[in-house]
């Protein structure tokens, strides 16, 4: 199978004669005003551009018939078919028309290249700038709740470390890139959903299901891509948020970003920077807290370059540092605590992309990289006097180190005629080095290990007609840590049924390598120690089948936009991973990862939306589930063996309402809902639960309200927005946390905060 990378390379290189060439010219309005920095580009191929700050563009493109398609964020798409004439100009002019964008985005994470997402054999699902304020969320975790299909949870009661499940597989199965590279690493995962703040974030674009084909391991689950800012046009906005969580803590957030846009429009930059500070929280009143207090700075950068009109040049860099204490609630030193967790995070990350389009092909060299420094103590002080004088002499205090590096090369051709239809075929290679080092010597707990994945990937992008559209591909992955390479082939069927409806078929291969990932390198507290997870020494990869079938429904009128969509997926772990009980040592409880026989997991997701007019918007999602081990594992040493995966809901799902009737008002509504699922709980001393046992967990609904209103300052070029609200007004929460020292800290569910009132000022440029 290597060798068919190299003559994928040979064919495309040896493609025909190039068209001659012609140029395009014209103007992007909208209601008689400019669009400015809207993207013109041709449909199917990889020519593009972007108007100036008066809405105009000029291009060169291959002489004879194309589509054009001229599209910018908040407007529907428009395409015009022209003949051009080799030599000549030809002038078009669009006028757009505004939209819900989400309906008619240009999207990359499901084919790697861009796709309207009603041509994309893939599902991908968009949070938007504007969804992220009107659901208040603050980082990538609360922003990612409200999205059909996902589900975020806090595992552990001291620190909050959370993680995302998508179709009811747990967060290692799910793939984070950001901005397209796989940067995010396992160590970084742990914490980085709530270090990535909201007003770094242009979008997000998630695929639900196996796409491995194009990322590699661990994208079983599906795929997370955080898009940062994109540089559009001069502009800059800070604000200020206050919140007051049930009365027993604060938090602060202050965001500003800026763009700059030179005169030329070929090059700009998006500039962001987040301050966040969160006292901690003591939801029972026992003096150890259930919400860590937080201290988080993050400031970076996001900028592109024109050289030529046929080439860009993309760069981002990101730091993230952050403070984070749980435990008890005193003034002292961590080791000086009857129990806390303390972490102290340095994070730097970066992306660098070129391509250069030519007449019906585009090449792209990319490197993305990561460093996270991280200082930690993780400690529960003894009863016992001499063996606390001990514990103290000795604390257990541990450092991290994780250095992450993505390189890679791909290219995209396009044929005109192929097999009576057109088609992009997309290769490339990948080379992704990741070392993690995790180490507490008081423990003799150490994590040193380096993985290496050289990936090769091949698609074929079939558009058969225009309703008809087959994407095949695979990826080849040789992994350091596997003993052969993993071919992961991957086939979707799309069918549009006139301008309102598609048909999706979907089937993928993926796999896990058997290397420590997410909640593998966290240590919890349980009944009094600590506990820990090793690998076994003979593991194996994961390996999986995944299948959906979807049909999607959307229909516009002048006032009303509306539509759904089902989708049902199934997915088939061969030796699947789980964690077996080993018992205790002198420190705690200790945990092996294992192969199971087997697992799958299958279930339907639902979604609605409606919006009216452009006042009211109303969008849900709705998820039922099983997630079922073939065979049953042991959980916890002495308790009975089960098939059902733990901390996994059959049922849950969110629903959000907007209200504009002005553009100076808005008012939002959102709903999260989360049903019953089984959990594990190890008894300690004064815990208040002292019985090893399962629990079934109560159904949570989670509302909250925002309002907000602008006022214009035009002399000034300035906007002011005045907003406040309440997150989860009915304080749905947790209420048998365990007390003192000796809590299991993993026994957490539910929403992830009480009831919070805010307030806050924004301040945008016009």
């Amino acid at each position: 199978m290597k060798y068919l990378f190299y003559i994928f390379v040979i064919m495309t290189t040896f493609v025909g004669a190039q068209d001659q060439k012609a140029t395009v010219s014209g103007k992007v309005t909208s209601q008689g005003k400019p669009i400015p920095y809207a993207s013109i580009y041709v449909k199917g191929g990889t020519q593009g551009s972007s108007t100036n700050e008066e809405g105009r563009f000029q291009m060169t493109v291959p002489s004879g018939k194309i589509s054009l398609v001229a599209q910018s964020q908040g407007y529907r798409t428009a395409t015009r078919t022209v003949t051009l004439i080799a030599g000549e100009n030809t002038v078009i002019d669009y006028d757009l028309s505004e939209i819900d964008e989400t309906l008619d985005e240009v999207v990359v994470t499901g084919t790697r290249t861009e796709k309207r997402r009603t041509d994309s054999p893939v599902i991908v699902n968009l949070i938007n700038s504007e969804t992220l304020q009107q659901v208040t969320a603050t980082d990538l975790s609360e922003g990612l709740r409200f999205q059909p299909g996902l589900r975020v949870e806090v595992d552990c009661q001291t620190c909050n470390y959370s993680q995302i499940r998508m179709n009811g597989l747990q967060g290692g199965y799910s793939q984070i890139l950001i901005n397209g590279r796989p940067i995010f690493s396992p160590l970084t995962g742990l914490y980085g959903l709530e270090q990535i703040p909201v007003n770094m974030i242009e979008r997000i674009e998630v695929v639900r299901g196996g796409v491995s084909a194009l990322y590699g391991s661990s994208a079983i689950g599906g795929t997370v891509n955080v898009i940062t800012k994109i540089p559009k046009q001069n502009g800059y906005s800070i604000g200020y948020s206050y919140q007051n969580i049930n009365g027993g803590a604060d938090q602060n957030l202050i965001n500003g970003n800026a763009t700059i846009i030179n005169d030329a429009a070929n090059a700009g930059a998006n500039f962001f920077l987040s301050n966040r500070t969160r006292s901690t929280y003591d939801a029972n009143g026992d003096n150890f807290s259930e919400l860590p207090e937080l201290k988080d700075n993050s400031f970076g950068m996001n900028a592109f370059y024109l050289p030529t009109e046929n080439s860009k040049l993309e760069a981002s860099i990101s730091s993230l540092y952050e403070y984070r204490y749980g435990g008890e609630m005193v003034e002292k030193p961590a080791f000086l605590t009857q129990q806390s967790e303390e972490r102290d995070h340095h994070v730097l990350m970066g992306s660098l992309d070129y391509q250069i389009n030519f007449d019906n092909s585009s090449l792209i060299l990319y490197y993305g990289g990561q460093r996270t420094d991280r200082d930690h103590y993780t400690g529960i002080v003894p009863d016992d006097e001499s063996e606390r004088q001990e514990f103290i002499a000795n604390p257990p205090y541990g450092t991290s180190e994780v250095t992450t590096h993505q390189g890679g090369v791909q290219y995209n051709q396009k044929f005109n005629n192929f097999l009576g239809g057109t088609t992009v075929l997309t290769g490339g290679t990948e080379y992704i080095y990741d070392d993690v080092m995790d180490n507490i010597a008081s423990y003799n707990y150490l994590i040193d290990q380096t993985t290496k994945n050289l990936g090769i990937f091949v698609q074929n992008d079939w558009e058969l007609t225009k309703s008809l559209n087959f994407l095949s591909g695979f990826r080849i992955d040789n992994h350091n840590l596997v003993d052969k390479a993993i071919f992961s082939p991957r086939l979707s069927l799309l069918y549009k049924l006139q301008e309102t409806t598609q048909f999706r078929l979907g089937w993928g291969t993926g796999f896990r390598a058997p290397q420590a990932f997410d909640t593998d390198l966290h240590i919890a507290f349980a009944g009094g120690g600590v506990s820990r997870i090793s690998l076994a020494d003979d593991l194996v990869e994961e390996r999986s089948n995944s299948y959906t079938a979807s049909m999607n429904y959307d229909k516009a009128s002048e006032h009303f936009i509306g539509g759904f969509t089902i989708e049902g997926f199934y997915t088939h772990l061969d030796d699947a991973f789980y964690q077996f009980p080993l018992g205790e040592d002198e420190f705690g409880e200790r945990f092996e990862k294992r192969n199971g026989s087997g697992a799958t997991v299958k279930g339907v997701t639902l979604e609605a939306r409606a919006n009216f007019d452009y006042v009211v918007e109303v969008e849900a999602g709705f998820t039922l589930q099983s997630s079922l081990f073939d065979d049953p594992v042991e959980n916890i040493e002495g308790l009975p063996t089960k098939r059902e995966f733990l901390r996994t809901p059959n049922d849950y799902g969110y629903a959000t309402l907007s209200y504009t009737p002005t553009k100076k008002f808005s008012a939002s509504a959102n709903l999260i809902y989360t049903g019953q699922m089984d959990i594990t709980h190890f008894g300690g001393e004064g815990t208040g639960q002292t019985v090893d046992e399962y629990k079934v967990t109560p159904t949570f609904a989670e509302l909250s309200l925002r309002a907000g209103y602008t006022i214009d300052l035009p002399k000034l070029s300035t906007a002011l927005e005045l907003f406040g609200g309440v997150k989860n007004i009915t304080n749905s929460y947790q209420d048998d946390f365990d007390t003192g020292k000796n809590r299991d800290s993993n026994y957490i569910y539910g929403p992830a905060a009480p009831r919070t009132v805010f307030v806050g000022l924004k301040i945008n440029s016009l």
